[in-house]
């Protein structure tokens, strides 16, 4: 696994969001996720081989690239619980949060400095850059500090992992109902992380059965190695269980939204467009526009077209199926859609088939097309969907 790719693309990420720390500093959640993607990034880049091998050969201390490593885990897994505490509550004005995340961090600071006494009172003089765990199993003080870092990492993601769970859990019980995108996509994001704390969860855990292997004679180091694809598997999980509550609904805003719409209003287009012999609706919308530009140009040229058949609209037609859609039940609003969606396509075939236009009609078309915009803001939907039924 080339530990550089995602150290890269972690850099470019801190990199672009490196002003916003700079102007919130204050801010414990900013501090957290930028804390969470440094130290995600300097794990995977002082993890590589090439790197172990340069520090080193620079300090000329054999295997010190080791403890390096493992501080950055462990600061890792500390900062993703303190962004887990930042991120459901606010720790400047939450007492409990605030006493949560100073025991997490004192906690791992005592992991850092205990992790460097043992690497200083052990003997490591054998440089290992990819075995160095199962290598050195039976060491003093080497295998204490290995095995409490794989202790400390896999506590904090299976705390975490439990974290995001009850987190889910509480709320689907207090909004059974809530559809929203943000509550769906915090929803998703937590159980996202879940997966992805228990994949750090699994690594902890194949480093272990490594190391005991080791203890007993056997020779289970392909393990060892194959733990490292749980712990990219487990960053990249949980770099996007960060992202999506964030990344989603500004989607859903920006562009599934007027996606959604642009297709409701199809059977209107269709109609208003094709009935009375126009050309295809073809947007003057550049073709790098977003979904919110083209939603915008589209209602502006639908609003117009139904201006455009006023002067063969029929108010006669307009009261009947408006009296029709009363006597069928159903809100106000879908009364006046029904009548008006009848007016225009009638107005449609009209104009289609040659009819002379009325200005006169036209006028009451119009007053009656601006009543019922001033009283309903999605007029256009109603009126794609009434023509679709």
């Amino acid at each position: 696994m080339n530990l550089y790719l995602p150290a890269a693309a972690l850099g470019v990420v801190l990199a672009v969001k490196s002003p916003a720390l700079v102007r919130r500093w204050r801010t414990p959640l900013v501090r957290s996720v930028n804390a969470v993607i440094f130290l995600q990034a300097a794990a995977f880049f002082f993890s590589a081989p090439p790197t172990v091998r340069m520090v080193n050969e620079t300090t000329g201390i054999s295997n010190v690239s080791a403890v390096l490593v493992y501080c950055l885990l462990s600061g890792y897994a500390c900062a993703c619980r303190v962004l887990m505490e930042n991120w459901r509550e606010d720790a400047r004005v939450q007492p409990g949060a605030r006493r949560r995340v100073r025991r997490w961090i004192w906690g791992h600071v005592a992991v850092a400095f205990l992790l460097v006494g043992c690497f200083a009172l052990g003997d490591a003089p054998v440089e290992r850059p990819s075995d160095f765990e199962t290598y050195y199993a039976d060491t003093p003080f080497i295998r204490e500090m290995v095995l409490l870092c794989l202790f400390a990492v896999t506590a904090a993601a299976a705390s975490a992992a439990v974290a995001c769970r009850r987190w889910a859990r509480d709320i689907r019980r207090e909004h059974p109902g809530h559809r929203t995108s943000a509550g769906g996509a915090l929803r998703l994001g937590l159980d996202v992380l879940t997966v992805g704390f228990l994949s750090n969860v699994v690594y902890g855990v194949a480093k272990l059965v490594a190391i005991l292997g080791a203890w007993t004679g056997r020779a289970w180091e392909p393990l060892n190695q194959a733990a490292v694809s749980f712990v990219g598997l487990g960053t990249l999980l949980v770099s996007a269980g960060f992202l999506i509550p964030i990344v989603v609904p500004r989607l859903a805003l920006r562009v599934f939204g007027p996606l959604r719409t642009l297709r409701a209003l199809g059977p209107l287009r269709r109609a208003v467009r094709l009935r009375d012999g126009g050309p295809r609706m073809r947007l003057s919308t550049p073709w790098y526009a977003g979904p919110g530009r083209r939603l915008t140009d589209q209602m502006t040229e639908l609003h117009d077209r139904l201006l455009e058949l006023g002067p063969y609209c029929s108010d006669e037609v307009r009261a009947h199926a408006c009296a029709e859609a009363r006597r069928g039940g159903g809100a106000e609003a879908g009364w006046a859609a029904a009548g008006l969606a009848a007016m225009f396509t009638a107005a449609a075939d009209a104009r289609g088939r040659g009819v002379p236009a009325d200005a006169e009609r036209g006028a009451v078309a119009v007053r009656a097309l601006r009543a019922a915009e001033a009283e309903h803001g999605d007029l256009l939907v109603a009126l794609s969907r009434a023509v679709r039924g």
